[in-house]
């Protein structure tokens, strides 16, 4: 056992000195230490009335003539900041002075119509920001004096994120963290499996006090531990951005069989071809067409991440464990073939 270890020390040093390795890593902290930020970027262009309900801008409003509070308690309801003026002069006033970002007049109300005038900043992004963000608490106003009116009509509330929103960041933002690792941890079993091959070094390895299971345990248990430490990491920045994912017990070691898997199909092709080259290519190739057929599948890896971190009911341990299936099938296929392969064209 003492062999194993060493060797895994071994490859976890080589991988570190991988600056691919490394640089994809870094663009996956990036996504997750951002995730938020991106969210909002990204459904800017794709439904922007998701920002005011995914941005975190904080600003400030200038109230004048809100006779009862009502417009003051709607925008603190939506973590508005409110400043009250008694008169425009006054608003203009702060709001050149960089006090307010925006200004609501309110004015005297005639025969129940309400004329209310809306003074925003010239800058595009900031002044968009903010027409998102009063969306609501305009609304609600409006149902305010409906009713005082006496006119029945009132705005559906719902309760949290749109649905693009919500689809965006289950369907999207969590399986590409959450699985790209594992297509990292099959690039790295190539090279570390290829690299022996091509430097002459497998002979001394095979020569060494140590078994052939042990040599491809080690190489595997390396690339699956960046594999957890990634994903551990990644669902802990996405719930300090506040998307959290709702079943992390059965999402990460759902992530981790995938990964198991991808390394077992990855070193049975560096191990037949025994070049880089050609074996990234084709674990390419076989990574597309299995990605692409797994939607035929009535819970695809994808589709299942997602079910899982949004937290659908019924949804759970038993669908997690059908996995568990191939995942021994094809461990006991390399175990079986992998001692050939490497006699093989060797």
């Amino acid at each position: 056992m003492s062999e194993y270890f060493i060797l895994l020390k071994r490859e976890l040093r080589s991988i570190l000195k991988e600056k691919t390795i490394v640089f994809a890593i870094v663009i996956q902290f990036f996504i997750a230490s951002f995730s938020s930020i991106i969210l909002v970027g990204v459904m800017a262009f794709y439904d922007p009335s998701s920002i005011g309900e995914s941005s975190r801008v904080t600003f400030s409003m200038g109230v004048v003539n809100d006779t009862g509070g009502r417009m003051r308690s709607y925008l603190r309801e939506d973590r508005i900041s409110v400043r009250s003026y008694p008169d425009l002069p006054a608003a203009e006033e702060a709001f050149r002075a960089g006090q307010v970002d925006a200004i609501i007049l309110i004015p005297e109300s005639h025969s129940g119509v309400v004329d209310m005038k809306l003074f925003l900043p010239t800058l595009d992004i900031k002044k968009t920001i903010i027409l998102l963000k009063l969306n609501g608490p305009l609304k609600k106003y409006e149902n305010y004096l409906r009713e005082a009116n006496g006119v029945r009509l009132n705005y559906q509330e719902t309760k949290g994120k749109s649905n693009t929103t919500y689809e965006f960041l289950y369907s999207v933002i969590i399986p590409i963290l959450m699985l790209f690792p594992a297509l990292i941890a099959g690039s790295i079993v190539i090279d570390t499996v290829s690299e022996e091959f091509e430097n002459k070094t497998f002979d001394t390895l095979v020569s060494a006090p140590v078994s052939l299971g042990q040599i491809f345990a080690s190489k595997l248990s390396a690339a699956v531990i960046t594999v957890i430490v990634q994903v551990i990491m990644w669902s802990a920045l996405l719930r300090f951005n506040g998307l959290p994912i709702q079943k992390p017990a059965l999402v990460i070691p759902f992530a981790v069989m995938i990964a198991i898997m991808v390394c077992f199909v990855a070193a049975l092709i560096s191990l037949y071809f025994k070049d880089r080259e050609r074996a990234q290519f084709v674990y390419s190739i076989v990574l597309v067409t299995g990605v692409g057929g797994s939607y035929f599948l009535d819970a695809s890896p994808v589709s299942l991440i997602t079910r899982l971190a949004a937290g659908v009911p019924n949804v759970g341990t038993l669908e997690v464990a059908l996995y568990l299936m191939p995942l021994i099938l094809i461990g006991v296929v390399f175990f079986r073939v992998s001692k050939r392969l490497v006699m093989v064209r060797y």
